[in-house]
């Protein structure tokens, strides 16, 4: 099975500061099928849906709305303007420290689920590395999944591997009857993983990360793994060594270039 190819606008944010709808028509050119967007600097939602539109770009998830951090009701009218039947949720290190804050996250998440599946909504969470470390001999991601049963994932597998304690593909499989969709990033595992803020719900971190297939991460392995329901991967790069708009081209050509997703060009 070969998958549209997406990529999370977060990777463009500082170019999307200066011109969004000039960042919009660049990845439509490069190739790509889909985006994920995470804030829409200044343009009304509706507004956003109608420029992606007439691109031709398809929106399979949008990390705006963020659950967890808006009115559900605000969540709710927002996913209507965007055509989305599902929307994301994500936490913090804080919130997965101990027994005790994963059971608080759980319970926060809980919460929000009836009325959210009341307007016929899933409710799918992005993961960082702090859910992928170990608590009493267990994968905190683990614990914390048979509290939260009905929710669904978006696994980023950069994150998942912990910066090379855990095997991503394995974890892909581990997880596959609970993912929804996938994140594909790359880079080498030798990083500081406690230099990190989060900013505006968003975890900020100095990580060196590189174009897809230039890195550590075993991409075809990770693909192999991914469950049948996912339909687009989405290329994620926070930070980059090179320029981001090459980074993203890059990675847009291994992944069309190996036959790992499908692109518009």
């Amino acid at each position: 099975m070969v998958r549209d190819i997406g990529v999370q606008l977060y990777s463009l944010r500082e170019k999307s500061k200066e011109d969004f709808p000039a960042v919009l028509k660049l990845v439509a050119d490069i190739g790509y099928k889909a985006v994920e967007p995470a804030g829409f600097f200044g343009i009304a939602p509706k507004e956003f849906k109608k420029m992606i539109d007439d691109l031709g770009l398809k929106m399979y998830t949008s990390h705006t709305p963020w659950a967890n951090n808006m009115p559900v009701n605000e969540v709710i009218d927002m996913a209507g303007e965007l055509g989305l039947d599902r929307v994301v949720c994500g936490f913090g290190p804080d919130d997965y420290k101990d027994m005790d804050s994963i059971k608080r996250t759980a319970d926060k998440v809980n919460s929000i689920l009836p009325e959210l599946k009341k307007a016929g909504l899933m409710l799918f969470q992005h993961n960082h590395d702090f859910e992928f470390q170990m608590l009493d001999g267990r994968l905190k991601y683990d614990i914390y999944a048979e509290m939260v049963p009905d929710v669904k994932f978006q696994l980023d597998a950069f994150w998942s591997s912990n910066f090379g304690a855990n095997d991503p593909a394995e974890m892909v499989k581990h997880f596959s009857d609970r993912i929804v969709s996938l994140h594909i990033k790359d880079g080498t595992f030798e990083q500081n993983p406690d230099n990190f803020r989060m900013v505006n719900g968003f975890l900020d971190r100095d990580l060196k990360l590189r174009p897809l297939g230039t890195g550590q991460m075993d991409i075809p392995s990770i693909v192999a793994a991914a469950p049948e329901r996912v339909n687009c991967l989405i290329v994620e790069l926070d930070y980059c060594v090179i320029d981001m708009v090459e980074a993203i081209r890059q990675s847009y050509r291994y992944m069309t270039e190996n036959g790992l997703a499908v692109g518009n060009k």
